[in-house]
């Protein structure tokens, strides 16, 4: 039952890292280009788009001691020399994620401490451009090839 709230709540919190990462993107975006003023608002988005990542991390950190994809993750390949689930819990999505907050984690921290305004938008947009690409990498979307899994877990 624990394993399955877990999961419930992973898979709804990576659609609210998603959100917020992409709405930060959106406005680092615009006011990069339109040369806005890096507003109160703005750096409200930069915290929560990096809290969020890292209420998601945690949730991950938990359910991976749970989960027994993980406990399975050495066996790196099947019978036919492709990559196994566990492998891909285990290991490849560990590792992608965590970076991928790291990255959301320093472009926040950097873009914060930035002077100008258009340094903080342009931060922000670089840092978490990337740190996107690394979590669509990432996800068992139900149509990638090394683990599928569906756009929302049930209990």
């Amino acid at each position: 039952m624990m394993l399955n709230t877990l999961v419930f709540f992973h898979s709804i919190v990576r659609w609210a890292v998603l959100g917020t990462l992409l709405y930060s993107i959106y406005r680092s975006y615009t006011g990069y280009a339109q040369k806005l003023t890096f507003t109160k608002s703005d750096n409200s988005l930069r915290h929560w788009t990096a809290t969020t990542a890292h209420i998601q991390l945690m949730l991950g950190i938990v359910l991976y001691t749970q989960s027994p994809n993980a406990r399975f993750s050495l066996q790196a390949t099947g019978d036919n020399g492709q990559l196994t689930q566990p492998f891909f819990f285990g290991v490849l999505h560990l590792l992608l994620m965590v970076s991928a907050i790291v990255i959301i984690t320093i472009g926040s921290a950097m873009a914060k401490r930035k002077a100008i305004d258009s340094d903080k938008f342009k931060t922000m947009l670089v840092w978490f451009v990337v740190a996107l690409l690394v979590i669509l990498i990432a996800i068992p979307w139900p149509f990638s090839p090394l683990a599928q899994r569906p756009y929302l877990r049930s209990f």
